[in-house]
């Protein structure tokens, strides 16, 4: 039997204001594509990440994890290209292998600001993003995870590893400490929004995360926005194998204690056999499309071809993804303006 969950506020019909909550690739992905189509963008960004050229930032100057951060604001720049190069470019020798100049300059940013939200939003200055990029919130939170057999790990870069020794599934995420204080114009950008959309990202350690920290999940309950979660492409090895669309979805509700999705947008377009083949030696495969069960979940599913094979591996189709979620928008969450498209 589902859940009785408390139910959500209707939609309304007013200008476009987007509100994209994850974290990882794919929300830069995404953000890519709907700046062509939307100006007005708010990304909210987790900051549990504690790996890579991430984590020794964090570890050393005590400061929020940039990289996801970085992605999404170059994402979302309008800067030459040298400069997204330039922020971009990963160092390859010496004591700065694996670092990011990006995230070297936020570091920076963050050391001359009086909180790492106002670093972010000077970097965006320099930028001239479309729309804001803000950390979910300025608090130093670490992620813990717990697997069905009860065993326990604290950081998000460990869970990978965690989970196929145990070779079990997560039950349940949590943050150090729990319900930290979300960023004020989080709360704000999403108490104001026309549509907000999760993912696509990591289930468990790029979206979740940011549905723990305290009135995200009652602000979205409290919005009129249309709300749209973006389904990933495949299975995730370390963390979502064999999970369908509809797993995806409880796992969500499980976190949130509450139906924070209206719609999933699943892709259909093909994947090629012998990227598959590849796919299921890793333990990943094309994510289920079960439409009943997420329709008792209270969710209705809408397919699109929304994938792309880049360099032998699926991924979102930025433009393609940008195009069908507005398009969602306009069929489901607001009155289409006369003579515009998308």
């Amino acid at each position: 039997m589902e859940k009785d969950w408390p139910k959500a506020k209707g939609h309304r019909t007013r200008r476009q204001r987007v509100v994209a909550i994850g974290g990882g690739t794919g929300l830069s992905t995404m953000l890519r594509g709907l700046k062509q189509y939307v100006d007005n963008i708010t990304a909210i960004v987790t900051v549990a990440d504690d790996g890579g050229g991430s984590g020794v930032l964090r570890h050393d100057l005590g400061m929020p994890p940039p990289g996801d951060i970085r992605n999404c604001l170059l994402a979302l720049a309008n800067t030459e290209s040298v400069m997204s190069e330039l922020l971009g470019y990963r160092f390859t020798d010496g004591i700065l292998k694996g670092q990011s100049f990006g995230n070297l300059f936020l570091a920076a940013l963050n050391e001359i600001s009086p909180s790492f939200d106002v670093a972010v939003r000077r970097m965006s200055e320099v930028l001239a993003i479309t729309g804001r990029v803000l950390p979910v919130t300025n608090e130093n939170i670490e992620l813990e995870a717990e697997f069905e057999n009860n065993t326990r790990v604290v950081g998000e870069s460990k869970i990978f590893a965690c989970k196929k020794e145990q070779d079990c599934r997560i039950r349940q995420v949590r943050l150090l400490p729990e319900h930290p204080k979300a960023l004020e114009e989080s709360l704000e950008a999403i108490r104001h929004a026309d549509l907000i959309i999760l993912g696509p990202g990591s289930l468990y350690t790029s979206i979740i995360p940011n549905l723990l920290v305290s009135g995200i999940v009652s602000e979205i309950m409290e919005s009129d926005a249309l709300k749209l979660y973006v389904c990933n492409v495949m299975t995730q090895e370390g963390e979502t194998e064999g999970y369908s669309a509809s797993d995806h979805i409880q796992a969500i509700f499980h976190h949130a204690q509450a139906p924070i999705i209206d719609y999933c947008l699943i892709n259909s377009a093909p994947i090629p056999e012998k990227v598959c083949a590849r796919y299921a030696e890793e333990g990943a495969a094309p994510i289920v499309c079960d439409r009943e069960a997420c329709v008792r979940l209270g969710v209705q599913v809408i397919e699109k071809p929304v994938s792309a094979i880049v360099d032998g591996q699926v991924k979102h189709d930025g433009l393609a993804l940008g195009r069908e979620i507005m398009a969602i928008y306009s069929e489901h969450g607001a009155m289409r303006i006369a003579g515009e498209e998308f």
